[in-house]
């Protein structure tokens, strides 16, 4: 029989203690999430929220999935200028074919590779019309077009000559159905392109 000398017994009973109030505390905190409003909750709502998203978010998809119908392809470039005064047009970054090969083969794949740029996308949709999306719809759509703007900036990378404009385009195809649905879908892939925004000094800002 193994006898534990006394510092590791005061070890193994602090990391006991320790790890079960860290259990306890996660815990509450899913508890307080999940648990009407109450003046805890709003309290600590940005902490509950770190602690939940996006691993522990709940909502009725689990009970209840619902595929998604499309495919959504987004590309980015980027025009530059160099000390020359020169004006370039890059070529198109794939930025979703980025994506899809880091999830390939992958067991365990990043919720950042498979969900950032697609909802980032959809939330762009939800907030501009059909067109070119020269109209942003309020604050939500400025937010919209800051947030595709920098993720697209940011995968690109800095590259040589300064970026002066960004423009980002997105093919979409429709799912085809199984063969024993009669339904009639067109999976030819459409495409939106954006106009060029500029790119400011604060646009690129903490992203390398």
């Amino acid at each position: 029989m193994r006898v534990w000398s006394k510092p590791a017994r005061v070890v193994l009973v602090v990391a006991g203690v320790g790890l079960g109030a860290c259990v306890l505390a996660f815990l509450g905190a899913l508890f307080l999430a999940v648990a009407p409003a109450n003046s805890v909750s709003k309290e600590y709502r940005s902490e509950l929220d770190a602690v939940v998203y996006p691993e522990f978010e709940q909502n009725w998809k689990l009970f209840a999935p619902d595929p998604l119908q499309r495919n959504v392809a987004v590309d980015a470039r980027v025009r530059t200028i160099g000390p020359d005064g020169q004006v370039a047009t890059g070529e198109w970054h794939g930025l979703s074919a980025g994506d899809w090969a880091a999830i390939r083969h992958d067991p365990a794949p990043s919720h950042l590779d498979q969900n950032l740029l697609r909802r980032a996308w959809d939330f762009y949709e939800s907030t501009h019309g059909e067109g070119d999306g020269t109209a942003a719809a309020g604050n939500r759509g400025e937010l919209a077009e800051q947030y595709l703007k920098r993720i697209a900036l940011q995968r690109i990378g800095p590259g040589g000559d300064r970026v002066i404009q960004v423009q980002l385009r997105a093919t979409a195809t429709a799912v085809a159905p199984p063969p024993w649905s009669g339904e009639q879908v067109d999976t030819a892939p459409h495409a939106r392109e954006l106009p060029w925004w500029p790119v400011q000094a604060e646009d690129r800002r903490g992203l390398w």
